[in-house]
């Protein structure tokens, strides 16, 4: 055996591990098994584990069934993996056994191992056994589905739901900055009556705080924890107090409420709490992916295209065209979308899946949401603070094109009837003047009336112009 390498055991065997993990024997045979992807778990995940490891040291240590010093050491390896010191002790492969069992043993390898090494022990020498002790009263089949909850709902919490705030409040301050601003409406990408663009600006607020909403709502179900099923739901090998302890420590650790669920079968055998929250992350990227477009609409040009909104100069936009701007940020949340509906894709089937008494998806249907999780908050708060935030109005431009719009005309309708409003917009389009002077020409109405009735900051409310 090399100096680079200790010998570790487990049930089938001796294995060869780097001297310098504190990983052991399955880990390695994991590392071994499964070079799929080369994607290990995100820093979400493996603090989850180390939370999930933490409270059951605690809740067993409360209940006499491992001995206070040894569940003291776990707790404190166990601190030092949520803290992140420890991540490069992480190396199994995304794509493994569908339990995640070895996920599992890799946490408890590690934290028995570090442990040990706390006592004052030798690496490998199972003064702190990574079953008997790490793993008291679980089994990976309610470890797992009780990590994922943890980490997503945590995800959801402490970094989706700030950041996504943040481009709410960027969108609410440019709501109002643009309230007086005067701009053609669009549907169907053709013109419309009049809007203003603090108007538009607080469709695309109230999408942001519609998708808050959502998002608060996946918290009743990813709450509850299959911590305390053990293998199969039943609860084998388990003292009746731990999964409420353990969730009570889960909870005080994490600062988010978690419970035991209500039926530790359906914890485990299926995820539909996991495939329900992502639906709801996969809501807010689409409703991001419609203000990213709407926007990128509104800023294209800056000279043949509408050009009403002036974007920020992020950065040079061609590598052949001299000062050419592109709207590379919302490009980016666009791009966040699709990956979100492909992460959406694989966690509805997965969820969907297992056979029976367990749920065999349970990596993919982790790493996917907590993917999507992230890319949500990053794009959320690059979105708000280097686009949003930046972009002018070009008011000129906007009172130009909406004093030139044909759907002026439609403010004729209550006045002079829907067909000789029809006839002025198709003539001022084919003479090329505007609905109010092709309505003064032909005597429809007055000048003032005309003033009156086609006044394109009253078309921006409720109610019907020139009525007394």
């Amino acid at each position: 055996m090399s100096e680079d390498f200790r010998t570790e055991r487990d049930s089938l065997g001796e294995m060869q591990v780097p001297a310098d993990a504190y990983w052991g024997a399955q880990t390695q045979r994991a590392v071994e098994n499964f070079p799929i992807s080369g994607i290990t778990f995100s820093r979400r995940f493996i603090r989850a584990l180390g939370v999930v490891k933490k409270g059951a040291a605690q809740a067993n240590r409360d209940l006499g069934l491992v001995e206070e010093n040894i569940a003291d050491a776990i707790v404190e390896a166990a601190d030092e993996v949520i803290a992140g010191e420890h991540d490069d002790q992480f190396p199994v492969d995304v794509f493994q056994t569908g339990s995640g069992t070895s996920s599992n043993m890799n946490a408890n390898e590690v934290i028995a191992n570090r442990a040990a090494e706390l006592m004052g022990e030798e690496i490998g020498d199972r003064v702190v056994h990574p079953n008997d002790h790490v793993n008291y009263g679980q089994s990976s089949n309610d470890v797992i589905p009780t990590a994922m909850h943890v980490s997503a709902l945590e995800a959801v919490e402490k970094d989706l739901l700030p950041a996504l705030d943040t481009l709410r409040e960027a969108l609410e301050a440019k709501e109002e900055e643009f309230a007086g601003v005067v701009k053609t409406g669009r549907t169907h990408l053709q013109d419309a009556t009049p809007v203003t663009l603090g108007q538009e600006f607080g469709g695309y607020r109230t999408q942001v705080e519609k998708g808050l909403g959502r998002l608060d709502g996946v918290r009743e179900h990813l709450s509850e924890l299959a911590l305390g099923g053990t293998a199969v739901g039943t609860g084998l090998n388990t003292h009746p107090d731990f999964p409420k302890k353990a969730a009570e420590y889960i909870t005080a650790e994490t600062g988010v409420e978690f419970r035991e669920a209500d039926n530790h079968f359906e914890a485990q055998a299926a995820h539909d709490a996991m495939s329900e929250a992502h639906g709801a992350l996969r809501t807010v990227a689409g409703s991001l992916n419609k203000i990213a477009n709407d926007l990128r609409l509104l800023a294209s040009g800056p000279r043949n295209g509408l050009g009403e909104i002036e974007q920020p100069e992020n950065q040079p936009g061609s590598s052949i065209m001299p000062g050419k701007i592109n709207p590379v940020v919302a490009e980016a949340v666009n791009q966040v979308h699709k990956q979100v509906v492909g992460n959406d894709a694989a966690i509805s089937a997965g969820a969907a899946e297992g056979q029976i008494d367990l749920n065999l998806y349970k990596p993919v249907l982790a790493h996917n949401f907590l993917e999507s999780a992230q890319l949500i908050s990053n794009a959320s708060e690059t979105f708000g603070t280097k686009f949003v935030r930046k972009l002018e109005a070009n008011e000129e431009v906007c009172e130009e094109q909406v004093e030139r719009s044909m759907a002026l005309a439609t403010a004729l309708n209550p006045t002079i009837g829907y067909d000789k409003a029809s006839e002025v917009a198709k003539t001022a389009l084919k003479e090329g003047k505007t609905v109010r002077e092709v309505v003064i020409e032909k005597g429809y109405l007055s000048e003032e009336e005309a003033d009156e009735v086609l006044d394109p900051e009253k078309m921006t409310h409720r109610g019907i112009l020139g009525d007394d």
